[in-house]
């Protein structure tokens, strides 16, 4: 009894998994007819899914050509102007007004200030009064000087009333030039009560405001300075120097070219002129500083302000130009995408310094090359391209 039982749950386990059996079998046979029918479908259309043609990605390109480049060096530098006053009281007094607009372009002479006058007008009219008392003194001086000179000639004088006589005409003389200076000095004040623009050029902001009270010890009343033409200073480090000596080259200045070009990569579109090198090296950098002259009739360069200027020198030579839009860096350095039989092919290259137009390539390409410009983002290496003209350089 006792053997007989524990058997029974076994043999209820075994009739349980042959029915699951039977049921998988029985639905894997009513499912495979379906499944066949699904895998032949999908063998018939796959070719044709295959033989579909794959969409060529539009581009922009620019054909590389080779331009005669000029060598050329790139430096740091300041805008300096040629002249650059501060214009400061030369008296004490109020403030009466403020006679130019902050930022005006103002000529030599013109009026930029006016300082109280009262004050210097009574010290002209108290130094013309004492001049006139002076020369009335003198006038009387000489006369007695001429009547002692007469009385001692009859006998009826003395020598030492006319070496008196004498010595009063001196001192009223010398009071009469004395008195003089002292109106010139009171009219030199006087005239500096009108402040006068003592060069042609920008004044900036007036730091003085009307009413303020002025001195010679003052801060700077406002800045004028001279714009065009305009000075950029920059160093040259002794090294490029050594380098031209070793080339064989000797710096003559007046065949060195200079273009600026600004923060945003835009050029001043007119060239200047080295006019001046330092015979001197500075011993705290080892830098010779070096000058260029340029015109600045619009005001495009301003006091103060940092260029990049580019130096050309020697003869040009022939280098492949693309655009600096093509360019691409990565951890093994700087390529190109070019177009090669309807697809995209990597090109490394070697720039040597921007031109006119574009990045000069000293290595990785020959010319005529199309290099892709536009829609870089959807290139990739080998991939099916459509070029047109770049848009970014203008082409429709």
């Amino acid at each position: 009894m006792s053997t007989g039982s524990k058997n029974e749950p076994s043999r209820d386990s075994a009739a349980v998994l042959r029915r699951e059996r039977n049921a998988q079998t029985v639905a894997g046979d009513r499912y495979a007819p379906m499944a066949l029918h699904f895998i032949y479908h999908l063998a018939l259309s796959y070719p044709a899914i295959a033989q579909q043609p794959t969409t060529a990605v539009p581009v922009g390109v620019a054909r590389a050509e080779r331009k005669p480049i000029a060598k050329a060096g790139d430096f740091v530098g300041r805008v300096e102007a040629i002249s650059r006053v501060e214009i400061r009281a030369r008296v004490t007094g109020y403030l009466d007004e403020v006679l130019f607009k902050e930022g005006d372009l103002i000529t030599e002479g013109a009026p930029l200030y006016r300082i109280e006058k009262r004050l210097f007008q009574a010290q002209v009219d108290l130094a013309e009064a004492a001049l006139g008392r002076s020369k009335a003194a003198k006038t009387l001086s000489a006369l007695q000087l001429t009547r002692a000179g007469e009385l001692l000639e009859k006998q009826a004088g003395t020598v030492a009333a006319r070496d008196q006589a004498r010595a009063q005409d001196d001192q009223a003389e010398a009071a009469v030039k004395s008195d003089e200076a002292l109106l010139a000095i009171a009219k030199i004040n006087l005239g500096y009560t009108n402040i006068l623009s003592p060069i042609t050029g920008k004044v900036g902001r007036t730091n003085i405001t009307k009413g303020n009270v002025v001195s010679p010890s003052s801060d700077p009343l406002t800045v004028i300075v001279r714009q065009d033409p305009i000075y950029v200073s920059f160093p040259v480090s002794q090294r490029e120097f050594l380098r031209a000596q070793a080339e064989g080259r000797q710096v003559d200045i007046s065949n060195i070219k200079a273009r600026l070009h600004f923060a945003d990569h835009s050029t001043y579109p007119v060239e200047g002129a080295i006019n001046f090198v330092d015979v001197q090296v500075d011993r705290a950098t080892d830098t010779i500083l070096v000058r260029a002259l340029f015109p600045n009739p619009a005001g495009a360069l301003v006091d103060g302000e940092f260029v990049n200027i580019e130096l050309e020198t020697g003869k040009p030579e022939e280098k492949v130009v693309i655009p600096q839009a093509a360019l691409i860096a990565d951890q093994e350095g700087i390529y190109v995408f070019v177009v090669v039989d309807g697809k995209a092919a990597v090109k490394r290259v070697k720039p040597d310094g921007e031109s006119d137009t574009g990045v000069a390539i000293d290595q990785g390409l020959t010319g005529d090359e199309l290099v892709i410009v536009d829609g870089l983002s959807l290139v990739r290496p080998g991939i099916e391209v459509r070029p047109n003209p770049s848009k970014i350089l203008g082409g429709s």
